[in-house]
């Protein structure tokens, strides 16, 4: 029996991306903190999507489909990868923050994230033939909970939230909101070698070393426009 074009097709939905994206964030961190991270084998179907506290980031993306990347860090959590991350690239420990509130914490948490989203677009470039763009990622210290939607027009939207574990068994959560899409691909190609996770993170420590006066200021420019538009 001769299958059709569209019963062979190979199609990447919400759930392929998701995959994707959660992939990142357990090989971006893994490799910057040399500890394990994983993820649950179960997602959640969600109908908003929030920073919570202790800690949340979040960014924006938009191209070839938009959407909206959530993590939020409980303050052990976000402690323990600050410290991994920092003891890792070599800092003593009597130098390190001692509380999550610390702005060193959030530059660095703030740091992995663009980390993992610099990782998962350049994937989607490679897999899926398409170019997404983000915006600088937001960190917020937060004592509340504060509803996020994307700054876009989404037809279908679709969200998932994915529960991550950290070595010592801390809990982070990942949400993610996108518009209902499918990539079918059409013809066979090949997927160029994507950069290691140690690459990916010495390119953007260069990076900031680089604008990281200029940034500074930008930041608290835009932490401050960020904390107005959200009534905060």
């Amino acid at each position: 029996m001769v299958k059709t074009w569209q019963e062979s097709a190979v199609v990447y939905g919400t759930e392929d991306i998701l995959t994707s994206l959660c992939n990142s964030v357990t090989r971006v961190l893994t490799a910057a903190t040399q500890c394990p991270i994983h993820y649950s084998g179960m997602v959640q179907r969600i109908t908003k999507t929030c920073l919570k506290p202790d800690i949340g980031c979040f960014v924006l993306f938009d191209g070839g489909f938009s959407g909206l990347v959530v993590l939020n860090f409980s303050a052990q959590t976000a402690m323990e990868l600050y410290e991994s991350y920092m003891l890792n690239m070599g800092m003593p420990k009597s130098e390190l923050a001692l509380s999550h509130t610390s702005d060193e914490v959030s530059n660095i948490m703030g740091e992995l994230m663009n980390q993992i989203v610099g990782d998962f677009t350049g994937k989607v470039r490679r897999e899926l033939q398409t170019n997404i763009t983000q915006n600088q990622p937001k960190m917020l210290v937060l004592n509340k909970q504060v509803m996020l939607s994307v700054d876009t027009q989404l037809d279908q939207p679709e969200s998932r939230r994915v529960t991550f574990y950290t070595g010592k068994n801390n809990i982070f959560y990942l949400e993610l909101a996108i518009d209902r899409t499918e990539f079918i691909k059409l013809h066979d190609f090949e997927v160029n070698e994507t950069l290691t996770p140690d690459e990916v993170i010495a390119q953007a420590e260069a990076e900031r070393n680089n604008s990281q006066p200029k940034q500074d200021a930008q930041d608290l420019s835009d932490q401050d426009e960020l904390l107005k538009s959200l009534g905060m």
